[in-house]
């Protein structure tokens, strides 16, 4: 069994049953994802393939808020498996730098596979799953769907980001809107463009439907 496989193995099972929208499904859309970019923009597909697998292994929304935690779990199960300590210190990059960090800050990610791991879990989290995944989200954190006298936040830091209260349709400002233009590769700015639309339409949609009023029906 190779390493992909063995990490596979090792983590299916942390992701199972998971109702926030970072499940096991969500795991392979973005293995997929940052499978086909690597094979139009290049790079090392084991490190991407392995980046991706390991990219929520433990991520800061879940773990109270320890961003450079993910890393380091990420390397020690490399280790553990018997990876090459590169190859492991590679990955630990990616899966530290990788979660966006608010619309004011920038995330470092220097690696043409950490940009392809990165491209793939923002292409995940816009579209129409990117909807979806936003309300599984915002449901399991107990946030208000909406509210229209809250407005929404651009943070200046990661840690404004992180505790900051919000409702679901203003992290469609806070941060869904904002990753098509930040997506790093060709690739995934094609593949972002079409998603982008769908939520702008169905945001339109939404307001629509919100605001329905008898007398202008």
């Amino acid at each position: 069994m190779n390493l992909v496989d063995k990490v596979k193995q090792k983590i299916s099972n942390q992701f199972e049953g998971d109702s926030s929208g970072h499940d096991w499904h969500h795991i392979m859309r973005v293995l997929e994802l940052a499978r086909f970019i690597q094979s139009k923009e290049g790079g090392d597909l084991q490190l991407v393939e392995l980046a991706a697998l390991l990219h929520d292994i433990s991520d800061h929304k879940f773990n109270g808020g320890q961003l450079d935690k993910g890393g380091k779990v990420a390397y020690d199960l490399l280790i553990e498996l018997e990876a090459q300590q590169e190859l492991a210190e590679k990955v630990k990059y990616i899966v530290d730098n990788v979660s966006y960090k608010g619309a004011n800050t920038a995330a470092e990610m220097t690696t043409l596979e950490g940009k392809i791991v990165q491209d793939a879990d923002r292409l995940d989290a816009i579209g129409a799953i990117g909807i979806a995944r936003t309300f599984a989200y915002g449901g399991h954190k107990g946030q208000p769907m909406y509210d229209p006298s809250s407005q929404p936040t651009l943070h200046d830091s990661f840690e404004e980001y992180a505790n900051s209260g919000t409702n679901t349709i203003n992290h469609f400002y806070e941060k869904l809107l904002l990753l098509s233009d930040r997506l790093n590769t060709k690739t995934a700015r094609e593949l972002g463009h079409e998603r982008h639309a769908v939520m702008e339409r169905f945001l339109e949609q939404f307001y629509n439907e919100w605001n329905f009023n008898a007398d202008n029906a």
